[in-house]
């Protein structure tokens, strides 16, 4: 520590005046009682050791601090397991074998000759028995009920009160297509129509929304799609006009019409098929039935234009004799045609159902000339070969059997429906099943013995003649009001759907339990058999 006196000057303090400051004594100590002079002086440093810090050096402590240290693992897994076995079976032990007895020869042929006959007899016996006839072993659960699928309906032609004219499936089996008019209509319907078709395959199905609505000028009297072509479907008109259309193309879905000329239909069109041509089976014409007793072939143009290629024409005066009609009024000679069916054994032979209530078998390959006045750019021919008993009233539905080459089913209006062969006039049998009209009936495509029909009181009424002849299997009740059905159609691919439109403008999809889609294993011999015992 440097300590200074003032004014007296500096000097420079020798060893034994800084002792003597160390010890605490005066400068001026010799000489008491006298101020010293005044000087400057340089003093030297003088340290004075801190006895506190080292007091507090002794007691310091040394620290640390860490943050919790991390915790970490190592973990392994082996997804394949291996374990080894085995199994020891006991040691085998020997066996004796039994010596064994030389066959009696002689006692064994007599056996067999003593029992020969009475085998040959039993085996004959359970040869000719039909005691299993049709009995097929079935490992799965079969389906006992009839149930709805779908409610099919398009609300702007409900609200304008039409009908569901037709239906047809499309090649697929999943697109179903429905037209809509009106049958009740005594004159030229004016009100625009619709034909609507629903994707029954694409999840999350509108039921009251299709997935193509095409507008049509005129009311739809029938539909049929294409056999090959998905989206191809021709219409039949109540203003006689013919139509095809291509679903694939919403916003221009026309593809070919007849027109207005002197070939189109002067009566409504009540029925459209699709034949293949002759020599092009990959081709396929168009063929369409009306009232006004024409039966037409179209074949489609580039032009935008369905083209008569071959014509028919009914007069009355060239039906076979055998036909017991009325005389008709002055200038009414042709037959109105409602409904057509083409046998699947012969594409040339086709089945006719009539306004007069006669069915007519007819040919393609007829060549005799149709003694008509109607106008046509082609030869019209007369088609009829052979008349059969008629209904009561007209035939409005005809199907040909699929197993069978000589039956086919006529409905009518007086609420029958016929099985007739095609060898014989007079129908094989005759079955009631409604008090009104029946509007439709099919053959199952499926089986031989089954076929569905659609009656004026409301109703689907399915038939198994294996089970029964005069009753049917079950009555589907399509409308709770008993509106009329007015058509019907199987589906041949996913057999197991039968589709089915009304008065009350919808389309209902059943579906069909096992028992009418499984053929039994001789269904078609029993089929052949009910004729035989029928015609008999």
């Amino acid at each position: 520590m440097a300590m200074h006196e003032s004014p007296r000057p500096f000097r420079r303090a020798g060893s034994a005046g800084a002792a003597t400051l160390a010890a605490g004594g005066a400068g001026g100590a010799e000489r008491p009682g006298r101020p010293a002079p005044l000087q400057d002086e340089t003093l030297g440093v003088a340290s004075v050791p801190s006895q506190w810090r080292g007091v507090q050096g002794i007691r310091g402590e040394t620290k640390s601090c860490q943050t919790a240290s991390i915790a970490t693992a190592e973990a392994s897994a082996q997804a394949r397991t291996h374990v080894d076995a085995q199994v020891q079976t006991e040691a085998p032990e020997p066996v004796a074998l039994v010596p064994v007895s030389q066959p009696d020869t002689l006692r064994l042929a007599a056996f067999l000759r003593r029992v020969e006959a009475m085998v040959i007899r039993e085996l004959n016996n359970n040869w000719q028995s039909h005691a299993f006839d049709g009995y097929e072993v079935n490992w799965t659960e079969p389906q006992q009920t009839v149930s709805c699928l779908h409610t099919l309906v398009y609300p702007p032609a409900q609200g304008q009160g039409l009908h569901v004219t037709g239906i047809s499936w499309n090649a697929t089996g999943s697109v179903l297509a429905c037209a809509y008019g009106r049958l009740d209509d005594g004159d030229w319907s004016t009100l625009k129509s619709y034909v609507c078709t629903w994707n029954l395959d694409r999840r999350g199905l509108n039921p009251q929304q299709p997935s193509v609505v095409v507008e049509v000028p005129s009311a739809v009297m029938c539909l049929a799609f294409h056999p090959t072509q998905p989206s191809h479907i021709a219409g039949g008109l109540y203003s006689g006009e013919v139509l095809v259309w291509d679903m694939s193309r919403p916003e221009d879905a026309l593809l070919w019409r007849t027109g207005l000329t002197d070939d189109t239909h002067t009566d409504p069109v009540y029925q459209v098929l699709w034949l293949p041509e002759p020599r092009h089976s990959h081709r396929f014409q168009v063929l369409s039935a009306a009232t006004d007793g024409r039966v037409l072939l179209w074949r489609g143009s580039s032009a935008g234009q369905l083209r008569l290629c071959k014509g028919f024409a009914l007069a009355v005066h060239q039906l076979p004799r055998s036909t017991k009609l009325k005389k008709p009024p002055r200038g009414e000679t042709e037959v109105g045609v409602t409904s057509v069916a083409f046998s699947s054994f012969d594409s040339s032979i086709f089945v006719l159902g009539t306004e007069g209530g006669f069915p007519l078998k007819c040919s393609l390959a007829a060549e005799e000339a149709a003694l008509t006045r109607m106008p046509s750019s082609v030869p019209l021919r007369a088609p009829v070969q052979f008349t059969f008993s008629p209904h009561g009233g007209p035939v409005y539905s005809v199907s040909c059997s699929p197993f069978h080459r000589n039956l086919f089913l006529s409905a009518g209006t007086d609420g029958h429906v016929h099985l007739y062969s095609m060898l014989q006039a007079q129908p094989l049998t005759s079955l009631q099943l409604s008090h009104k009209y029946l509007f439709a009936v099919r053959w199952s495509p499926v089986r031989p013995l089954v076929f569905a029909a659609a009656s004026g009181e409301g109703d689907v009424q399915l038939f198994d003649l294996q089970k029964s002849s005069q009753k049917p299997t079950v009555s589907i009740t399509q409308t709770q009001d008993g509106s009329p059905v007015y058509c019907l159609e199987f589906n041949s691919q996913q057999t197991q759907l039968l589709a089915a439109g009304d008065a009350k403008g919808m389309v209902k999809v059943w579906q069909l339990s096992t028992a009418f889609t499984e053929q039994g294993s001789r269904e078609a011999e029993d089929l052949d058999q009910l004729e035989a015992e029928i015609a008999t």
